[in-house]
């Protein structure tokens, strides 16, 4: 096994890669930074998998839950049917609480809205939510579009919360663009990375 070394030292900052393991076809697409936003939209392309990094999601209201939908029409309007489940680990800072578990609050079956895939993150000075989205093969005009995700973060009750969703955009139209934002409030602050991959 090869080691790869970040040349940038900071992920937002990444513009190549050293050492003797390949990429493949991994290309920085774009990224966002958060101050106060209401949401976060990114266009899609052609890439066959796309690969969304989250930093620091912090929301401006207390509880609030990170979500996510796709647009067919140029962003014109989000609301793709979506079929999902999720499942999480949790445990409190005090010890008192823990828990491994099917999350029903999080699945989705053949609904429009959006999608949700970190439940409750605290507003504190000192919480927020990082993770990964993946979504293969957007534009597809044959095929539903699969994604996956798994995030860390701080709930509102002083909980860590380990994320893990999947599920697909019950939709054979292309996918043209994708929209982040809390249930409540604002993005208070965070950075999203877009990467394309062929």
């Amino acid at each position: 096994m090869s080691l790869i070394k970040l040349k940038n030292n900071a992920l937002d900052n990444l513009t190549s890669f050293e050492g003797s393991a390949s990429l493949g076809d991994m290309v920085f697409i774009s990224s966002a930074t958060a101050s106060s936003s209401a949401s976060i939209e990114f266009d899609l392309g052609s890439y066959k998998e796309y690969k969304f990094f989250f930093v620091n999601m912090h929301p401006s209201v207390d509880a609030a839950r990170w979500t996510f939908q796709a647009s067919t029409d140029n962003g014109s309007s989000y609301g793709v049917t979506i079929t999902s489940t999720a499942f999480a680990a949790y445990h409190g800072e005090n010890d008192t609480f823990n828990g491994l578990g099917y999350t029903t609050a999080q699945d989705l079956a053949q609904s429009t809205s959006f999608k949700q895939l970190v439940r409750e993150v605290g507003s504190d000075n000192d919480q927020n939510t990082s993770g990964i989205l993946q979504i293969f093969n957007p534009a597809s005009s044959v095929y539903v579009k699969h994604f996956i995700s798994r995030f860390s973060d701080i709930q509102e009750n002083d909980a860590a919360r380990d994320d893990f969703t999947a599920g697909y955009f019950n939709s054979v139209s292309p996918l043209t663009n994708i929209k982040f934002q809390f249930s409540s409030g604002n993005i208070d602050d965070g950075k999203i990375l877009m990467f394309g991959l062929n």
